[in-house]
């Protein structure tokens, strides 16, 4: 980037050209500066996707006739086993936190940084070096892990792949997770500018907020559990073996009790995203603020105490049926609070259909399917018949993609520009959005078919009757790879060679991100401001449009 681009408005050096202790590569790797670092995760985010993608076109390359196509089974165990890890613990589960979060949390509620800067730099290289060690174990002796990315007991104790490299990755990725969640909490709870009360806060630091507590209060018990599949496979104790006085159940139990309050880690940050774009585009102020707010906590509370509803397959008592069953619909009723309220700010806005709202609003559009279809699979009934089908596949895609992805890519749209200076092509951000619409549903609704009809999921090779389902699915997915490649190649010649804009409020946004320069300084403000006012205060006559260049 020139210096055209990296130096703000005012004349002040921005932090992509700040001379700080080091040069070159290292004063990037070894910064402190909670940008740089946001910046970093957003590097190795995207390559990790790009892997990640890769083996989930391979998989649907499998599936697009019956029999072999490509690969042998184990091989298929292998790509699905890859892509699953991958795209939970590197791309899905870390996304909006750490790279959005990272970046824009201090500059929202007015800090020059995060609570703890080098643990911050660490959390960085945990992740990095997790992100590594799943990779290589492809070209370990062994293999990599093909128990899938739940690493189901006995299978994970018994197989002869490497499980232990895979499961100490994602322990490694836990502790970054950790530590990102200790900062976010300690940033807001002590770092938030003179005048900004709780509900004063941008609804984006709330849904970290919510987020960063799960993060600190249930990764430790995956930790433990997938510590305790290393213990069993090296030593054999017991834990999970019946034989010897263990319980496989045990396992599931330990790993949902994680995994479900997981989802949220995904969705909520997502969530907030959306709450930031929506009245940003619809020129209006956000309908029920604190309804919002505390929706987000209601999830993080009630998505904490729903984990069995994974596992009303495997015996349990038909009062404990019925309690986790209640409590997953009760869950999805802070989930309805914030659609009903994003919809209730769209009324009589004045809307812009920029790239980051389309986005935004096929986030609610997709996230409604996915939440709906998991109350399908939240009545007793209707689940016996549909666990560990196709349906269950569409579901988690609808609600894991098709909102938290789709939230990462609304923010990539929204902040990208004032994160580098430069603005990507809008035209050809719209086509590429359309291209992944319609690729999306494409590839993942004929799950919902196909798993209603029976078939299950995982499977390497299916009956004759499923073949039409399975060949539109992986015509999807070419599309939406299509989609993704116009999306990200768009994305970077923007962030590289875009037109220059040195704008502060690129949007016309209301949060105190928009009141510095483009791109931000070193320590982002020059005094810490006072803030007056509550966020998203639209006026009917706003004089401050979106600008005209961006506003086609």
């Amino acid at each position: 980037m020139d210096n055209n681009a990296a130096v703000a408005a005012n004349g002040h050096v921005s932090f992509l050209d700040y001379q700080g202790k080091y040069k070159g590569i290292k004063a990037w790797i070894l910064s402190t500066d909670h940008k740089r670092i946001g910046i970093l995760y957003l590097i190795a985010l995207i390559t990790f996707f790009a892997v990640g993608v890769t083996f989930g076109f391979l998989i649907r390359l499998e599936l697009l006739t019956p029999g072999k196509t490509i690969v042998e089974p184990q091989i298929y165990n292998e790509f699905f086993t890859l892509h699953g890890v991958i795209m939970i613990f590197l791309f899905v589960i870390p996304g909006l936190p750490a790279v959005f979060g990272n970046f824009f949390l201090p500059i929202m509620i007015g800090a020059k940084d995060v609570a703890f800067p080098r643990l911050n730099l660490l959390s960085w290289w945990l992740y990095v070096t997790g992100g590594i060690l799943i990779i290589a174990s492809i070209l370990m002796p062994g293999g990599p892990a093909d128990t899938g990315w739940t690493f189901y007991i006995p299978y994970s104790v018994r197989t002869t792949t490497n499980v232990i490299i895979t499961g100490s990755a994602a322990l490694l990725l836990g502790f970054s997770s950790i530590l990102t969640g200790l900062n976010f909490i300690t940033t807001i709870h002590r770092l938030r500018a003179p005048g900004m009360g709780w509900f004063r806060m941008p609804l984006f630091a709330w849904s970290l907020y919510a987020t960063a507590w799960i993060q600190v209060l249930a990764t430790p018990i995956i930790g433990i559990t997938l510590l305790l599949i290393v213990i069993e496979r090296v030593f054999g104790v017991g834990l999970f073996d019946p034989a010897l006085g263990g319980d496989p159940i045990l396992f599931q139990h330990l790993f949902w009790i994680y995994s479900h309050p997981a989802v949220y880690i995904m969705i909520v940050p997502a969530m907030g995203v959306v709450s930031e774009i929506i009245p940003t585009f619809a020129r209006r102020t956000i309908f029920g603020y604190k309804f919002i707010a505390f929706s987000s906590i209601g999830i993080a509370l009630f998505g904490s105490l729903v984990w069995a509803h994974h596992m009303f397959a495997v015996g349990m008592s038909d009062t404990g049926q019925f309690v986790f069953s209640f409590l997953t619909f009760m869950v999805a009723i802070p989930s309805a609070i914030k659609v009903f309220n994003w919809t209730a700010t769209l009324y009589k806005g004045s809307i812009s259909l920029e790239p980051p709202m389309l986005y935004a609003l096929a986030f609610i559009f997709l996230f409604s399917i996915g939440g709906f279809t998991g109350l399908i699979q939240g009545a007793l009934s209707v689940d016996i018949h549909l666990t560990d089908t196709s349906f269950i596949v569409g579901h988690f895609h609808y609600v894991m993609f098709g909102g938290t992805g789709m939230g990462i890519f609304a923010a990539l749209h929204y902040w990208l520009p004032k994160m580098f200076g430069r603005m990507y092509n809008l035209k050809r951000a719209k086509v590429a959005f359309w291209i992944i619409f319609v690729g999306f549903n494409t590839l993942y609704f004929p799950m919902f078919i196909m798993g209603w009809l029976g078939m299950p999921r995982r499977y390497y090779d299916y009956l004759p009757e499923y073949t039409i389902y399975h060949q539109i699915s992986t015509v999807g997915s070419w599309i939406l790879i299509t989609g993704m490649i116009i999306m990200f190649t768009n994305l970077i010649k923007g962030m590289r060679k875009g037109e220059v804009v040195t704008a502060r409020n690129i949007w016309g946004g209301e949060t105190l991100e928009w009141t510095i320069e483009t791109p931000p300084t070193h320590e982002n403000f020059d005094e810490l401001p006072l803030i007056t006012g509550t966020p998203y205060e639209y006026k009917q006559n706003d004089s401050e449009e979106i600008p005209e260049e961006i506003n086609h």
